[in-house]
């Protein structure tokens, strides 16, 4: 299995890097197509080695020549494989045509799909509609989707999901859910937004042997954040290292009834290694924030002239997690931007800044997508509909770095292409407190 590329690219770059591959680069398209298939093959070996059965489901284009070149690869390595087609051969060309006619030379049948027929076969393979889709699923196709989606057995989609556009990532009327899909070439933008990373599953890559001097003029809108990013970011600590030589840290927040957003924020930045943190939070809650974890020093305050003496000791500040939106969180939001130091801006420090906004290069806004809503002045859905553009435009119009939560987090600041990416995460951080945890990391 090939390590995950950083590079994201649109569907029509890959196009492009297809093209240089077979007319500068000299490599043959329908060798292409054979590698393509040759790499969902050995996919499918790994992720279920021992199923006997395998229904390909094809449709017209490179892609259905993608699932007739893997029907005749797997057939002849004992495979039993059953093709439905939802083209007519007469109707194919190109290298779709030639994997057609070498599948049925090897002694394959292609049978025509039937939506009233049950699925059969331990593995479906989506072979149905590729990356340059950009209209509507209708008709057979979106029958064909519905009896994948409907059928119990896993499902590989070979490039890319059918139905699913390939640089936003939401369904042309339908789109196939796959248990893993292989991408070629390049990663498409539309895997890692919209519905992309829910239809996709489990999400390999094969370049297909295209030289790295393809790539080399190719830049895409997105880069995964990876192990490297990390390195650089947290290098290793000397051994004579000691707290104040990693920081002091201020969270401001942590209103009666929400303690534990503020805790779990300063017990994060504890954990991913911060010299000293100050926790400046109401009366009510102090007792809370250090109970357990006297090392978090925390701080009654009741207003502004109270955090004046915390903030001349910080070199950065938290401001948000559980800070409510009375006049004492507003006090000390205005005393927290005065004092003119690095900031995370999370939660409600998120929502005075909906009320008041202005910008700065100094900050760094976490907002999920009902936050990010308000920043922006629009609807939930439409953050999420257009995740990249909304992050986008949130470091245009705030400053700083934005990073957009949610599955695929994005990081983006302004005027800076490309964004990044986090794929990292799973579905059990859907929970609350983890953008306290985040805030304070």
């Amino acid at each position: 299995m090939i390590e995950l590329p950083t590079e994201i690219y649109l569907g029509a770059q890959v196009r492009d890097l297809d093209r240089t591959a077979i007319e500068v680069f000299g490599i043959p398209s329908y060798d292409l197509m054979c590698r393509a298939a040759q790499a969902a093959l050995d996919c499918l070996s790994r992720h279920w080695p021992s199923a006997s059965e395998l229904t390909i489901l094809c449709g017209a284009g490179n892609n259905a020549g993608d699932g007739y070149v893997l029907a005749r690869l797997a057939a002849a390595s004992g495979t039993n494989v059953r093709v439905l087609s939802l083209v007519p051969a007469d109707r194919l060309g190109g290298d779709a045509l030639r994997a057609y006619e070498d599948f049925t030379a090897a002694g394959g049948i292609a049978e025509a799909f039937d939506a009233a027929e049950p699925l059969t076969g331990e593995l479906l393979v989506d072979a149905l509609l590729g990356t340059g889709l950009d209209r509507l699923v209708e008709g057979r196709f979106a029958e064909a989707v519905a009896a994948i989606n409907g059928a119990r057995a896993p499902v590989l989609a070979l490039d890319i999901p059918s139905g699913l556009h390939a640089d936003t990532g939401l369904p042309l009327g339908v789109a196939v859910s796959a248990d893993v899909t292989i991408t070629f070439v390049g990663l498409k933008q539309g895997l890692y937004l919209g519905e992309g990373m829910d239809r996709r599953g489990w999400l390999e890559f094969a370049g297909l042997g295209v030289p790295a001097q393809a790539y080399v003029e190719v830049s895409g809108p997105l880069r995964r954040l990876d192990a490297g990013c990390i390195r650089q970011a947290l290098p290793p600590r000397r051994r004579t290292a000691h707290k104040g030589a990693h920081g002091s840290l201020l969270l401001v927040g942590g209103a009666p009834g929400m303690s534990g957003a503020i805790r779990l924020a300063a017990e994060a930045a504890l954990r991913a290694g911060a010299g000293l943190v100050r926790v400046a939070s109401h009366a009510d809650s102090a007792g809370i924030v250090t109970a357990g974890r006297p090392e978090i020093m925390c701080h009654a305050v009741a207003g502004a002239d109270e955090l004046g003496p915390l903030l001349a000791q910080s070199d950065a500040i938290v401001l948000g997690p559980g800070l409510g939106r009375s006049d004492w969180a507003q006090s000390l939001w205005q005393a927290s931007l005065a004092a003119d130091l690095p900031l995370v801006i999370d939660a409600d420090g998120l929502n005075e800044l909906a009320d008041a906004p202005q910008k700065r290069d100094s900050w760094i806004l976490t907002p999920h997508p009902g936050e990010a809503g308000r920043l922006l002045g629009t609807a939930t859905g439409a953050v999420q509909a257009d995740r990249l553009g909304a992050v986008r435009a949130l470091a245009g119009r705030y400053g700083g770095l934005a990073v957009l939560k949610g599955a695929g987090s994005l990081i983006a600041a302004a005027d800076e292409v490309p964004v990044s990416v986090c794929d990292r995460g799973n579905p059990g951080m859907a929970t609350a407190g983890m953008g306290d945890v985040l805030s304070g990391v």
